[in-house]
C-alpha cells in the first residue's frame, strides 16, 4: 500500500478493498520497523490515529465522505495539536500540551484524515537541515549519511520512506521547498495567506507559510484543496474563493513561457546539478514548454535581506518564552530576571540564540533604521524583479538547492555556508509568491530538484506543471532501496 498514490488509496478506501484502520494500521507498523533508522517522529500518536480511523470508516460507510477521508498524514511538529505534545524541535516546548488545534489540522480532521504523529524539525524552524533539533538529527532515507534538508526534515523524511503518505510542512525561506529537493519528493510553499497561520508557531511571521510534501503532485493538489482557505482567526489570512487544485492537472503546457533567471544558473550552482536540471528543462520543452532567459538583478541580495528580517521577526516572536505561562523553566531561579536568563539560556539551542541575538541586535535603538528597514525597502526591489518578471513570462524555473544533500556535520561549524542552501528560495517567501519543488533526477545516487515559481494564486499552473512533467519522467515513483 505504501506505493499507492492518495488518488489510489482513496479509490481503494471508497470501494472498501482497505478500511482506514487497516491502513493506518499498515503505516504505523512501517514506522515502528523504519523510523528508529530515521528518527523521523517525535510523537507517534498510535491510539489517536486508530480512532480516527474508525470514525473515517463510519464516514466512508454512510456515504459522507471527502477525498481524502479515511487517508493517513504526519504533521510537522510546528502545528498546535490538541492535547498532543507540541514542542517545536526545541527543549524549550518539550512539555508543552497544545490546548488547541492549528486551523490546518482542524481541516484535515473535518475531512477525515487520520494523523499518525508529529514530525522532527529543526528548531523553531530554525535550520537548513534538521541539525538543530533538541530531539536529533532526522536522517536522508536515500542515503543515512546526508541530511535531509530542513527544517521540515521529518516531513520530508516519512514520505520519501514511505512510512506516511504524505506530510504537512512550513516553509520561511525554504523549509518545504529544500528538504522536498534533497529527499525526492514534491513540496509546495503557497501564495503568502493562502493556508492559514493560525496555530502555526510562529518563527517569522510576514515569511512563514503552510505548505505540503508529498510524492508527486497530484497528491499535493489534493492536501493543497483541503489546507487552503480564509480563516478569520489568522489577521494574515487571504480572503480568496475556494479552487479546485486537481482541476487544471491535465492541461497542456504548450506555449508556455518558462522564465530562466541568469543569476540562478551561474556561479554558486554545482555542475551536476546543472546538468541533471538542463535535462528536466529540455523534458519541459519537448512537452511544448518555450523557455527564455530573464534577469532578478537584485535576487543576490535576498540572503542578506532574509537574514535581517526573519531574525528580527523570530526575535519578537520568541519573547514570549520567558519560563513565566508555559515552556521550559529553570530550577531553582533566584529571581525573575534570572529566570527569564537561566530559563531561555538552557531552553534555546545554538541556532535559535544567535538569530535572536541578530535579530534584537537589528531592531535595537540606534540600529533598526540602518538594518530592518532598509532590509523591507530591498525587500520591495525583489518583489518587484518579479512583478516585471512576469509580465515577460508564465513561470520561472531554477534550482532549488545549489548542491545535492550534503553530509552530517558538514556545514555546522560554517553558518553562512548553511545559510547558501537556501540561495534560491528565500526571494520567493520575500515576495509572498508561491513555489513548488519537484524531483528532477539524481547526483551520486542523492536527489535534485527543479524549482517552480509562479505568480500570486498561481498554485495550480505550478501543480499542472509538475504533474506534465511526472507524466513524462519517473523520479517521482523512485523509492530508497531500503525502504521499498
Amino acid at each position: 500500500m505504501h506505493t499507492k498514490t492518495l488518488a489510489e488509496l482513496s479509490s481503494a478506501l471508497q470501494k472498501r478493498e482497505i478500511s482506514s484502520v487497516e491502513l493506518t494500521q499498515y503505516f504505523l507498523e512501517r514506522i515502528e520497523r523504519y523510523d528508529s533508522q530515521l528518527n523521523a517522529f517525535v510523537t507517534v500518536t498510535s491510539e489517536t490515529a486508530l480512532s480516527q480511523a474508525q470514525s473515517a470508516d463510519d464516514r466512508l460507510k454512510m456515504g459522507d465522505h471527502s477525498a481524502l477521508t479515511g487517508i493517513p498524514l504526519a504533521h510537522k511538529d510546528i502545528f498546535c495539536t490538541s492535547g498532543i505534545k507540541t514542542t517545536c524541535g526545541s527543549k524549550m516546548l518539550d512539555n508543552f500540551i497544545a490546548p488547541y488545534s492549528a486551523t490546518i489540522v482542524e481541516k484535515c480532521q473535518q475531512a477525515g484524515m487520520v494523523m499518525l504523529g508529529k514530525t522532527n524539525m529543526d528548531e523553531f524552524a530554525m535550520g537548513s537541515s534538521n541539525e538543530t533539533s533538541y530531539y536529533g538529527t532526522v536522517k536522508n532515507p536515500w542515503d543515512l549519511q546526508a541530511v535531509p534538508g530542513g527544517s521540515s526534515g521529518g516531513s520530508a523524511s516519512v514520505v520519501a520512506a514511505r512510512i506516511a503518505p504524505i506530510a504537512t510542512g512550513t516553509d520561511t525561506g525554504g523549509s518545504i521547498r529544500q528538504p522536498a529537493a534533497l529527499c525526492g519528493l514534491t513540496g509546495l510553499k503557497p501564495t503568502y495567506g493562502l493556508v492559514s497561520r493560525y496555530g502555526m508557531i510562529a518563527f517569522a511571521s510576514s515569511l512563514d507559510q503552510g505548505g505540503v510534501l508529498a510524492n508527486n503532485a497530484e497528491d499535493t493538489a489534493l492536501l493543497l484543496g483541503v489546507m487552503a482557505g480564509f480563516d478569520a482567526k489568522d489577521s494574515t489570512s487571504l480572503d480568496s474563493p475556494p479552487k479546485d487544485y486537481t482541476a487544471r492537472l491535465n492541461d497542456s503546457i504548450k506555449g508556455l513561457k518558462i522564465g530562466l533567471p541568469k543569476e540562478y544558473f551561474g556561479e554558486g550552482l554545482d555542475p551536476e546539478v546543472a546538468k541533471v536540471l538542463e535535462a528536466s528543462i529540455k523534458t519541459l520543452e519537448q512537452q511544448g514548454a518555450v523557455c527564455q532567459e530573464i534577469s532578478l538583478p537584485n535576487m543576490h541580495l535576498s540572503v542578506p535581506v532574509y537574514y535581517i528580517i526573519a531574525p528580527a521577526e523570530c526575535s519578537s516572536n520568541l519573547s514570549r518564552y520567558d519560563g513565566v505561562r508555559f515552556g521550559y523553566r529553570c530550577d531553582n531561579p533566584q529571581d525573575l530576571l534570572d529566570m527569564y536568563k537561566r530559563s531561555r539560556g538552557e531552553g534555546f539551542g545554538a541556532e535559535v540564540k544567535r538569530r535572536v541575538m541578530i535579530g534584537t541586535y537589528a531592531l535595537s535603538a540606534g540600529y533598526y533604521d540602518a538594518y530592518y528597514l532598509k532590509a523591507q525597502q530591498i525587500r520591495r526591489l525583489i518583489s518587484d524583479d518579479f512583478k516585471k518578471a512576469f509580465e515577460q513570462v508564465d513561470v520561472i524555473a531554477s534550482p532549488t538547492t545549489p548542491t545535492a544533500a550534503f553530509n552530517f556535520g558538514e556545514k555546522t561549524d560554517d553558518p553562512v555556508s548553511m545559510y547558501l542552501s537556501d540561495i534560491y528560495t528565500i526571494a520567493v517567501n520575500l515576495a509572498g509568491l508561491p513555489g513548488l519543488s519537484m524531483s528532477a533526477g539524481f547526483v551520486n545516487q542523492r536527489p535534485v530538484g527543479l524549482q517552480l515559481i509562479g505568480n500570486y494564486f498561481s498554485e495550480d499552473h505550478l501543480l499542472n506543471i509538475a504533474h506534465q512533467y511526472q507524466q513524462d519522467t519517473d523520479w517521482h515513483t523512485q523509492m530508497p532501496a531500503q525502504f521499498s
